[in-house]
């Protein structure tokens, strides 16, 4: 059998998972997300390549990593250290060392990101295949962001289809429409976020313009796919009532007449302090969806089935 040794770098792979579409499924998430969402639940997703964590908490501050590093991406710090990821050749080299990894004698040290071949992806997701055909699931796509591996992403796809397993993706849209082209008759589902209705805030919020996103969305409808937006719901961001009027209409200009609504969670918050990141929303109470009951209901009206 022919070999695939397209590769992409993979942070992530998720067995038995039952929210990322239908059925039983295996999420396999992508490294690299061109948004930066300040709330973002996987921060460790953003950066393309592969990033060192820290758990402060395991960590001796023996300094052993400091000693052994070879690029000199380390630096002892007052509360500990301090990791340069773009010096650190376990960030922006595929032959990483990982020398700080092995050497930690308290183990406070992990690497996020690891480069796979389309087969070895395959080996895992082909380990469940009874449990797809049963519960009629199949494998997402997640991240991060898949299309900002097109090459690997469309190979392992196509891959997926050879075997008849059903295909879905988690994507923000963010992606040029001649990738989008590319990807989408390999895609059975397509669970497609819009973060804001109005441009401006969105470009504050995400880093980036939603034009190309509704584009996308726009297109993936009209050509028939099954397509379900998700709106992340995030306090003091996109949560009024005239915000929702704001949706409703953006979601009719591209023809969705459904919308599953994602209330703001705290699950990621841990991720940022590993990563030594600050997280915006610390002090920030999670949405719970009998707190968005007004907020649904304007989609009701509207004649567009919001769900959670």
């Amino acid at each position: 059998m022919e070999k695939n040794t397209a590769t992409g770098m993979i942070f992530n792979i998720q067995k038995f998972s039952i929210n990322d579409g239908p059925g039983i499924r295996t999420v396999v998430f992508f490294k690299g997300c061109p948004l930066k969402c300040s709330w973002c639940a996987n921060p460790e997703s953003q950066q393309p390549q592969r990033e060192i964590i820290l758990d402060r908490q395991k960590c001796s501050g023996c300094h052993t990593c400091l000693k052994n590093c070879p690029h000199s991406a380390i630096t002892a710090m007052e509360n500990g250290i301090a990791i340069d990821t773009h010096r650190c050749s376990a960030s922006n080299s595929c032959a990483s060392c990982k020398i700080c990894i092995e050497k930690c004698p308290s183990r406070a040290l992990k690497a996020e990101g690891d480069i796979k071949t389309v087969d070895e992806v395959m080996r895992i997701v082909l380990q469940d295949e009874p449990f797809y055909e049963e519960s009629g699931g199949g494998v997402t796509l997640s991240g991060g962001e898949a299309a900002m591996q097109p090459d690997f992403a469309l190979a392992l796809l196509k891959a997926l289809r050879k075997k008849r397993i059903h295909t879905a993706i988690e994507t923000t849209g963010f992606t040029s429409p001649a990738v989008f082209a590319k990807l989408l008759p390999y895609l059975d589902l397509l669970l497609f976020d819009i973060k804001h209705w109005d441009n401006r805030k969105h470009i504050e919020g995400t880093g980036v313009s939603h034009a190309v996103i509704l584009k996308n969305m726009k297109t993936a409808i009209e050509q028939g796919k099954n397509v379900l937006p998700r709106l992340p719901v995030i306090p003091g961001y996109n949560d009024s009532l005239a915000d929702a009027e704001g949706f409703v209409q953006r979601l009719q200009e591209v023809g969705a007449h459904r919308v599953q609504l994602l209330p703001f969670h705290q699950f990621g918050e841990n991720k940022y302090h590993l990563l030594g990141k600050n997280y915006a929303f610390v002090h920030t109470p999670a949405l719970h969806p009998e707190d968005l009951a007004a907020f649904q209901q304007v989609f009701l009206q509207h004649g567009i089935e919001a769900f959670f």
